[in-house]
């Protein structure tokens, strides 16, 4: 008699509700998610944007043209007359438009993965 009780009557009256938090609980995660990639994207474009000396000055397709040229270069030697010669492109950009940048490139490494600031 006792599980007829538990099972035919109360377990029917309480199901609704434990339905509804689920789902409530379902629209709550769903609607983290979708907002998680944006909150991602624009961790990564001002990521990108401190670490490319500059890039205040830059559109966002300069930005992307850096990184791949950047990937593409073999050496690191090579990739360091880049950075210097970006360097003086950027001075000369500030200089036009009445901007002050700092007088040093970046640091290489100044990022904060691996080997980063401590």
């Amino acid at each position: 008699m006792k599980r007829y009780l538990i099972f035919g009557v109360i377990v029917p009256l309480l199901l609704p509700g434990m339905l509804s938090v689920a789902t409530a609980a379902d629209q709550d995660q769903l609607q983290t998610r979708d907002q998680t990639p944006d909150r991602d994207r624009d961790q990564l474009q001002t990521q990108d944007r401190d670490q490319i000396y500059g890039s205040q000055l830059m559109t966002p397709g300069e930005r992307a043209q850096y990184h791949t040229r950047m990937r593409n270069l073999k050496t690191e030697r090579e990739r360091e007359r880049y950075r210097l010669e970006h360097h003086r492109q950027m001075q000369e950009r500030a200089r036009e438009r009445g901007v002050t940048l700092s007088d040093q490139p970046m640091l290489r490494g100044g990022g904060m993965g691996p080997g980063g600031r401590q």
